[in-house]
This record gives C-alpha cells, structure tokens and sequence, in this order.
C-alpha cells in the first residue's frame, strides 16, 4: 500500500507511545483514525492533540482482551466513518518483567492475553469485515525483538510476540489473494509507557510472581526512555507497509541482525553448535561487563526483574540482560 489518502486506520494503543506515533504519522499521511486504548486519561490526552490539528480522528475505550467490546467496536467504526478499516494496527501491548520459573497463571493469562489474544480477536474481527469490504488493505501488527529468542526474564511476553510473529506470516500467505498485505514490526526497546502496564492489570489476574511496585515501574521509565521515538518507528513501519515487506526490522541491518538469530537457532541444534552458543554467550557477557548498558543502571536497586521475595525457592539473581 502506497496511497494512505483517506483510508480508514483503526489502532489499537493508539492513545500513547508507539500507537500514539503510527495515529500522528499516518494521519498526516491523509488517514482516517480510529485511536483504540484502555486508558480513558491517553485517549483524551491524545484526542486533545489531534483537536488542534483539525485531524479526522474518532476515539474508542476499549479492552482488547474482551471479544464483545471489539465487535461493538468494529461497528462503531463502520458506523462514523461508513466502511471497515483498510488500515488495522495490532499495537496494544503490556510487560512484566521476572524470572521464568517465578511466573504464575496470572503471569501468562495477563501477558499472552494482551499480546496475542488482543492481536487475534483483532483479526478474527476486522480480516472478514474487511475481505467483504473488498476495498484490500494491511495489517501492521506490532511484535518485538523479544519474539525472536526466549528471554528468562519476560517469557509470556516473548512466548506472545513469538507466536504473533508465526501469526503474522501465516496471514501474510492467506490475505494476498484478497489484495490485503501483512507486516509485522520488530522493534527493541521504544519510548511507551509500557512500563504502566500493571495499572491496566485486571484485578482477576493480578497474582503475579514477580517483584512490580512503584520502584520498579519508575525504573521502566527510564529504561524506555533509550528506546527508538514512536513517530521515528512509525516512518520506518510506513516504510515497510508501503515496500510490503514482511518483518520490517528497525535496525541499521536487519538482514545481518536476523542471520545472527537465525545462526543462534541452528547452534542450538547439535552440541557442537550448543558449545559454540555458550562460548558466543560468554564473550557477549565480558563485553557486558566492560561496557555496562545506561538502560540497565539502577535495575539492581529498583529490584527490577526479581521474583516476589516471598518465593524463596526462587533463586533472585536480578534481571537476564
């Protein structure tokens, strides 16, 4: 897709950080917006900006999680701006950071909830809507870097990106033939307020096994405030919906960063290639010690990372960096 000129784009966690930079960019583009977000105090805060601009934009509550809500929401759309998107941003997403072996239930009914089953109740809603349109379209799903390697320190969140990412792909195939592409964003840290998320945590699923309080969210805040500018992220998504590529990488060489993961992968295979990761992993952690990460100071004494102190089977080490 190349002409955006009064398209219709509907994003979820449109409200702030990088939903809030695709709703900008593209809006300046000359799309029709629809900002879907949780937070009331984000839609109003970014409705407030889009006034000033004069923009077409239409605000929507919504919890991605709940599967009515969306329908009632797809509606809502068809109904202020007379047709289904031909823009559908998956970018909704929420963290929390802790050992694997500390998660709970919870842990990963809240995070894969979010992550992958607010990017599949955004397919299964909007894809027939928008096949039956018969007007094309893309859909610009918003994964991470963490989907393409298990992480210790967040697996329900790796483990959702991962199979957004396979998600992704498997559309790619089935859409074309309806003229609607598929892209899928992997980006490493980004300037969000992501490091919120457990103020949009349900009250049901708010067991967690790891250490998250006021100390630790204020450290997320300064580790996400080194991550890329959400409108910077947004060009270079627009970039890759408007080449049609697939994965769009926002690296300098995502072609070398993904034959390095890919390399990772294949080492994992024999046990020549396991002692060839380990020795890799070692020389990648003595770097880590000459040259500490900015990101990371302060994660020790925030707590950052740790189990609940409670789980002393735990053995609390801190974050996996």
């Amino acid at each position: 897709m190349k002409d955006f000129a009064g398209k219709v784009a509907f994003i979820t966690g449109g409200a702030s950080g990088a939903g809030f930079g695709q709703a900008k960019v593209f809006s300046e583009a000359g799309c029709k917006i629809v900002i879907a977000d949780i937070r009331q105090d984000h839609l109003d805060e970014a409705m407030a900006y889009f006034k000033d601009k004069k923009a077409e934009v239409h605000a929507i509550k919504l919890d991605i999680t709940d599967r009515q809500a969306y329908a009632k929401a797809a509606d809502e759309v068809e109904k202020v701006f007379g047709s289904p998107p031909q823009l559908l941003f998956n970018t909704a997403g929420v963290n929390a950071f802790g050992p694997a072996e500390a998660s709970t239930f919870e842990d990963y009914d809240w995070v894969m909830g979010v992550c992958l089953g607010g990017v599949v109740n955004g397919m299964v809603t909007f894809v027939p809507r928008m096949i039956k349109a018969g007007k094309g379209g893309h859909i610009a799903t918003t994964a991470s870097m963490g989907g393409l390697m298990g992480t210790s320190g967040c697996a329900p969140y790796s483990a959702a990106k991962a199979a957004v990412i396979n998600l992704m792909e498997s559309y790619y195939q089935a859409l074309r033939p309806y003229g609607i592409g598929v892209s899928c964003l992997c980006p490493g840290g980004i300037r969000t307020n992501i490091g919120e998320s457990s103020y949009t945590r349900p009250k049901h699923l708010a067991k967690t096994g790891y250490n998250t309080n006021e100390k630790t969210i204020a450290f997320m805040h300064k580790h996400y405030s080194y991550g890329i500018d959400p409108v910077e992220l947004a060009h270079i998504f627009k970039k890759g919906i408007e080449n049609d590529v697939l994965y769009v990488v926002p690296m300098p060489e995502p072609e070398k960063m993904m034959r390095g993961i890919v390399e990772r992968m294949v080492n994992f295979t024999t046990p020549e290639g396991m002692k060839r990761q380990e020795e890799a992993n070692k020389k990648r952690m003595e770097e880590m010690i000459k040259h500490p990460n900015p990101m990371m100071e302060g994660a020790a004494e925030a707590g950052w990372g740790r189990a609940r102190e409670d789980l002393t089977w735990v053995k609390n080490k801190g974050p996996q960096t």
